[in-house]
């Protein structure tokens, strides 16, 4: 049997997009696997982990007869970045073996029976919300919120990020207890009123996926899972069951301190002050007096950085200590010129915002030092 005849980037850029989810090591060895389906000018090609399953679409140049097949990821997918550019592809599979072929390379593969590959069904549509946004949009949102999430916490529900639905307005909003990201846009037909968890690994599986373009993206939501549509991708995802912490208490609004700082300079100099930081508890001090702020890091060797930075600033003195870790990620995420800090004292949390979107928000709690 004859599955395919083909360019060798019309599978291989499929299967770039689904491998990402394919886990080393499994209990069950038909995971590590893709499982591929040629059918009339069609070819798709899934990967799954039980938990996601992404799947994508590609037309090809001459029709086919419906043939399906699973064959190992990682390998085929290491063959065929290996093989030179713009070079055929032959894939044949009889019993429980494939042959790919090229020029004169040959590689033969187990294959496991197509019929045992565990594909995720869609949910039926009861309680389902349906949200239409740009990708770019999407993306951004993620981008700004993901890095606060949790990870291995045994707080679950912490390890990923929780969508908000409110009328015409999502919020993406994640925590690990220490900091907090929030993130909203305006939707162009409102929808219910729905919260929900999705999973760490579906976040990042997203944002590499996404286009930073105008294209749209459909998610369609169930009390549990998540289909999102873009472009000749289709991601399932199963959500996280679970109470998140309730975001609307943890962002402060009573900041009388405020400072206005460009975002390049603080973050360059607190990459500098963290070279001599604690390894282990990574804290780095804020002493601010008026228009001056001064970056302080020291470690157990009584070695200490220091630095000076003119900053927009009238508040109160202060001396607040935080995870430079904490910062430095805020301000890796945010593609702004200034960022706006709000402080209180000591002991008060800081919240972080961007003039050039109002909804984003970032609360760091202080740390003793």
């Amino acid at each position: 049997m004859k599955l395919l005849n083909i360019d060798k980037d019309l599978l291989l850029k499929p299967l770039q997009m689904v491998a990402g989810i394919v886990e080393r090591r499994h209990t069950l060895p038909i995971l590590s696997n893709v499982f591929l389906k040629a059918n009339n000018n069609d070819l798709e090609v899934i990967a799954t982990d039980l938990e996601i399953q992404i799947a994508t679409n590609t037309p090809l140049e001459k029709s086919y007869k419906s043939e399906t097949l699973t064959i190992s990821a990682r390998k085929t997918l290491d063959i065929l970045r290996a093989l030179p550019d713009n070079t055929k592809i032959s894939l044949e599979a009889s019993e429980n073996r494939a042959t790919l072929k090229s020029g004169k390379s040959k590689f033969h593969l187990q294959t496991l029976p197509s019929g045992d590959f565990p594909l995720i069904a869609a949910k039926d549509n009861a309680h389902l919300d349906t949200v239409i946004i740009e990708q770019k949009v999407l993306k951004n949102m993620l981008q700004k919120v993901q890095f606060s999430m949790a990870q291995q916490d045994i707080r679950y529900y912490l390890n990923g990020l929780l969508l908000v639905l409110d009328g015409d307005t999502m919020r993406l909003i994640a925590t690990d207890g220490h900091r907090l990201s929030h993130s909203a846009t305006k939707l162009e037909t409102s929808v219910g009123n729905r919260e929900t968890i999705l999973p760490r690994k579906t976040v990042l599986e997203l944002l590499k996926l996404l286009d930073s373009d105008q294209s749209t993206v459909k998610l369609e939501i169930t009390d549990t899972q998540i289909t999102v549509r873009f472009g000749n991708v289709t991601l399932v995802s199963k959500l996280v069951d679970g109470k998140f912490p309730d975001y609307k208490r943890v962002i402060p609004t009573d900041l009388n301190n405020e400072l206005i700082i460009g975002r390049e300079s603080l973050q360059g100099a607190l990459q500098r002050a963290s070279i001599l930081s604690n390894e282990k508890f990574k804290g780095v001090r804020w002493v601010l007096t008026k228009n001056l702020l001064k970056i302080i890091c020291s470690n157990s060797e009584q070695e200490e950085a220091e630095e000076e930075l003119e900053v927009s600033y009238q508040g109160e003195p202060l001396d607040i200590g935080f995870n430079v870790n904490y910062l430095l990620d805020c301000l890796g995420n945010v593609g702004t010129q200034d960022i706006n800090c709000a402080l209180g004292d000591s002991n008060s949390s800081m919240l972080m915002t961007i003039k050039e979107d109002s909804t984003f928000q970032y609360v760091v709690m202080p740390m003793r030092i």
